[in-house]
């Protein structure tokens, strides 16, 4: 259960990191309130499940999963350029969080 909510607090810091840069330095009104929601929602989340999991590889598999869905977004949704070493570069991270998920230890 404790993974699962760092998946989830994962996915909301894509969230909170789109609505950053769609804000335009918090001068649009809804990007802002959305950064807020989904960044007190990822934090929220990922608080709880701190609860339960180890600090290293929670943080490491939050922080991965909110890098590589910013960067995928980016580049399906926002324009950003497509290069075979970003893909690969993103495959890392994935293939990084997945071993850092499975490393992790619940107490």
């Amino acid at each position: 259960m404790a993974w699962l909510l760092v998946i989830m607090a994962g996915l909301l810091e894509t969230g909170f990191a789109v609505s950053l840069k769609l804000s335009h330095g918090f001068t649009r009104l809804w990007p802002t309130i959305a950064f807020c929601v989904f960044a007190l929602g990822s934090f929220g989340l990922l608080t709880l499940a701190l609860r339960k999991l180890d600090v290293g590889p929670a943080y490491a598999v939050w922080t991965g999963i909110g890098a590589a869905g910013t960067a995928i977004y980016g580049m399906i949704f926002l324009g950003d350029l497509v290069s075979t070493l970003k893909i690969v570069s993103i495959s890392l991270v994935i293939v990084g969080v997945v071993g850092l998920q499975l490393s992790g230890s619940a107490h």
